[in-house]
Protein backbone atom coordinates (compact mmCIF):
# COMPACT_ATOMS: atom_id res chain seq x y z
CA UNK A 1 0.00 0.00 0.00
CA UNK A 2 2.81 2.19 0.39
CA UNK A 3 3.98 2.50 -3.47
CA UNK A 4 0.36 4.78 -4.52
CA UNK A 5 -0.25 7.66 -2.05
CA UNK A 6 -2.17 11.45 -2.57
CA UNK A 7 0.19 14.43 -2.42
CA UNK A 8 -0.63 16.66 0.65
CA UNK A 9 -1.15 19.59 -1.92
CA UNK A 10 -4.28 17.17 -3.64
CA UNK A 11 -5.44 16.68 -0.11
CA UNK A 12 -5.07 19.94 0.89
CA UNK A 13 -7.59 21.27 -2.48
CA UNK A 14 -10.01 18.45 -1.75
CA UNK A 15 -10.30 19.41 1.70
CA UNK A 16 -10.84 23.39 0.63
CA UNK A 17 -12.99 21.67 -2.32
CA UNK A 18 -15.32 19.88 0.45
CA UNK A 19 -15.87 23.01 2.42
CA UNK A 20 -16.91 25.09 -0.03
CA UNK A 21 -19.58 22.68 -1.17
CA UNK A 22 -19.94 22.23 2.41
CA UNK A 23 -19.36 18.28 2.78
CA UNK A 24 -19.01 17.19 6.11
CA UNK A 25 -16.98 13.68 6.87
CA UNK A 26 -20.01 13.07 9.35
CA UNK A 27 -22.59 13.40 6.30
CA UNK A 28 -20.20 10.57 4.26
CA UNK A 29 -21.44 7.07 5.02
CA UNK A 30 -17.87 4.80 3.58
CA UNK A 31 -17.54 1.23 3.55
CA UNK A 32 -14.81 -0.85 2.16
CA UNK A 33 -16.11 -3.94 0.09
CA UNK A 34 -13.99 -6.71 -1.62
CA UNK A 35 -12.79 -6.10 -4.75
CA UNK A 36 -13.31 -8.10 -7.69
CA UNK A 37 -12.22 -8.05 -11.88
CA UNK A 38 -8.40 -8.00 -13.42
CA UNK A 39 -5.66 -7.70 -10.53
CA UNK A 40 -5.25 -10.92 -9.48
CA UNK A 41 -5.80 -12.75 -6.53
CA UNK A 42 -5.00 -9.61 -4.48
CA UNK A 43 -7.75 -7.61 -5.43
CA UNK A 44 -9.92 -10.27 -4.47
CA UNK A 45 -9.17 -11.15 -1.14
CA UNK A 46 -8.81 -7.28 -0.02
CA UNK A 47 -11.25 -4.32 1.13
CA UNK A 48 -9.93 -2.04 -1.80
CA UNK A 49 -12.92 -0.91 -3.20
CA UNK A 50 -14.53 2.04 -1.52
CA UNK A 51 -18.31 2.74 -1.67
CA UNK A 52 -19.02 6.27 -0.54
CA UNK A 53 -22.31 8.17 0.05
CA UNK A 54 -23.44 11.49 0.88
CA UNK A 55 -26.74 11.02 2.89
CA UNK A 56 -28.19 14.86 2.43
CA UNK A 57 -27.91 14.67 -1.75
CA UNK A 58 -28.11 10.71 -1.96
CA UNK A 59 -25.12 10.79 -4.64
CA UNK A 60 -23.56 7.24 -4.05
CA UNK A 61 -20.51 6.49 -5.69
CA UNK A 62 -18.06 3.25 -5.60
CA UNK A 63 -14.25 3.48 -6.95
CA UNK A 64 -11.87 0.49 -7.62
CA UNK A 65 -9.32 2.24 -9.93
CA UNK A 66 -6.55 1.76 -7.44
CA UNK A 67 -5.26 -1.21 -5.95
CA UNK A 68 -4.84 0.88 -3.18
CA UNK A 69 -7.77 1.93 -0.64
CA UNK A 70 -6.34 5.12 0.08
CA UNK A 71 -5.64 5.94 -3.23
CA UNK A 72 -9.45 5.23 -3.76
CA UNK A 73 -11.04 6.68 -0.74
CA UNK A 74 -9.13 9.82 -2.18
CA UNK A 75 -10.84 9.15 -5.72
CA UNK A 76 -14.46 8.65 -4.43
CA UNK A 77 -14.67 11.85 -2.11
CA UNK A 78 -13.51 13.76 -5.53
CA UNK A 79 -16.07 11.83 -7.32
CA UNK A 80 -18.36 12.63 -4.73
CA UNK A 81 -17.68 16.96 -4.93
CA UNK A 82 -17.16 16.38 -9.18
CA UNK A 83 -20.95 15.92 -8.94
CA UNK A 84 -22.08 17.79 -5.92
CA UNK A 85 -20.76 20.87 -8.39
CA UNK A 86 -22.38 19.32 -11.09
CA UNK A 87 -25.63 19.68 -9.27
CA UNK A 88 -25.13 23.51 -7.47
CA UNK A 89 -23.57 25.17 -10.54
CA UNK A 90 -25.46 23.28 -13.52
CA UNK A 91 -24.58 24.37 -16.72
CA UNK A 92 -21.59 26.29 -15.17
CA UNK A 93 -19.66 24.12 -13.84
CA UNK A 94 -16.06 23.34 -15.84
CA UNK A 95 -17.07 19.38 -15.99
CA UNK A 96 -20.43 20.17 -17.51
CA UNK A 97 -18.54 22.58 -19.94
CA UNK A 98 -16.00 20.09 -21.04
CA UNK A 99 -18.56 17.28 -21.61
CA UNK A 100 -20.73 19.72 -24.10
CA UNK A 101 -17.29 20.83 -25.73
CA UNK A 102 -17.26 16.66 -26.58
CA UNK A 103 -20.60 16.72 -27.55
CA UNK A 104 -20.25 19.76 -30.25
CA UNK A 105 -17.34 18.25 -31.37
CA UNK A 106 -18.88 14.78 -32.11
CA UNK A 107 -21.60 16.47 -33.17
CA UNK A 108 -22.54 15.80 -37.21
CA UNK A 109 -22.11 18.31 -39.66
CA UNK A 110 -25.02 20.07 -42.03
CA UNK A 111 -24.83 18.93 -45.60
CA UNK A 112 -24.40 22.90 -46.78
CA UNK A 113 -21.16 22.72 -44.04
CA UNK A 114 -20.19 19.40 -45.81
CA UNK A 115 -20.12 21.05 -49.11
CA UNK A 116 -18.63 24.03 -48.06
CA UNK A 117 -15.51 22.24 -46.27
CA UNK A 118 -15.08 20.23 -49.39
CA UNK A 119 -14.89 23.18 -51.97
CA UNK A 120 -12.47 24.65 -49.69
CA UNK A 121 -10.13 21.32 -50.23
CA UNK A 122 -10.77 21.72 -53.73
CA UNK A 123 -9.74 25.27 -54.10
CA UNK A 124 -6.56 24.64 -51.84
CA UNK A 125 -5.41 22.01 -53.72
CA UNK A 126 -5.68 23.78 -56.95
CA UNK A 127 -3.85 26.75 -55.28
CA UNK A 128 -1.07 23.50 -54.29
CA UNK A 129 -0.87 22.50 -57.98
CA UNK A 130 -0.02 26.02 -58.82
CA UNK A 131 2.46 26.36 -56.91
CA UNK A 132 4.05 23.60 -58.79
CA UNK A 133 7.57 23.93 -60.53
CA UNK A 134 7.18 25.12 -64.40
CA UNK A 135 9.07 22.32 -66.62
CA UNK A 136 11.00 24.43 -69.11
CA UNK A 137 11.94 21.27 -71.24
CA UNK A 138 8.71 20.53 -71.79
CA UNK A 139 8.65 16.75 -70.23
Amino acid sequence: MGDVFVSTSKQRLLVAQMKRLGVEPADLIEKFILGSGSGGQKVNKTASCVYLKHVPSGIEVKCQRSRSREMNRFIARREICDRLDDQLLGEQSRRRQAMEKIRRQKRRRRSRQKAKIVEEKRMHGQQKRLRDRVNSHGE
